[in-house]
């Protein structure tokens, strides 16, 4: 599903007292990357930080790819974050908070620990939760609102996330998060609780031919 555009950027702006639309800014947005950008194989996840599917694929699978593959220089993962919710662009925004050399270390706090943000009884306190996780990476609570509050930033990120959606699953066949590319091709073999060893021998089969 693809959500609205400016009904998403009004809550979030909303909720921080922002002006309801600020001028469009020519802000680039890039997907974060990690692995060696010559991996024969390049597996493209498509996650919501407020997914409970994404944070158990995460917890379950993570840290063996990346020992494993990413480590070694055989797989780069790929993140093309999706926003289903306001909380969930906070999210994002949070990660991204902290440049590239932060954003895959924030990524797995965040998703570690969903539960106590994302889980939270209202936004205020989901913030609060977030900025905790920032200031332990490094960030000081001023650089973390700066940051929740750029509302340039925000529209930004929803119009790349609904044209990477667009482009890399056409005729409205994505289907929800955890979603997966393995070298540009849609691979639904992928799936939140498979066996790792299933995992692998996708990779291996890729990096095979």
């Amino acid at each position: 599903m693809i959500l609205n555009r400016r009904a998403l950027i009004a809550a979030t702006a909303a909720s921080f007292a922002l002006p309801a639309f600020a001028q469009d800014a020519p802000i680039e947005i890039k997907d974060m990357s990690i692995g060696s950008p010559d991996a024969k194989v390049v597996i493209d996840e498509f996650l919501s930080f407020t997914c409970p599917h994404c944070a158990n694929f995460h917890g379950a699978h993570y840290a063996k790819l990346k020992a494993d593959y990413i480590d070694t220089g055989k797989v780069r993962l790929v993140y093309h974050e999706v926003y289903f919710d306001q909380l969930g662009l906070l999210g994002a925004m949070m990660a991204r908070c902290g440049g590239e050399m932060k954003y895959f270390g924030v990524t797995d706090i965040l998703l570690d620990k969903q539960r106590d943000w994302a889980g939270a009884e209202n936004l205020d306190a989901a913030v609060a939760q977030m900025k905790k996780i920032g200031v332990a990476a490094g960030m000081t609570e001023a650089d973390i609102d700066t940051c929740l509050q750029d509302q340039a930033q925000a529209e930004a990120l929803v119009a790349h996330y609904q044209t990477s959606v667009t482009e890399s699953f056409p005729n409205d066949s994505f289907s929800g998060t955890p979603s997966f590319l393995v070298n540009g091709v849609v691979n639904k073999d992928i799936f939140e609780g498979m066996d790792y060893e299933a995992l692998k021998a996708i990779i291996e089969a890729e990096l095979a031919k």
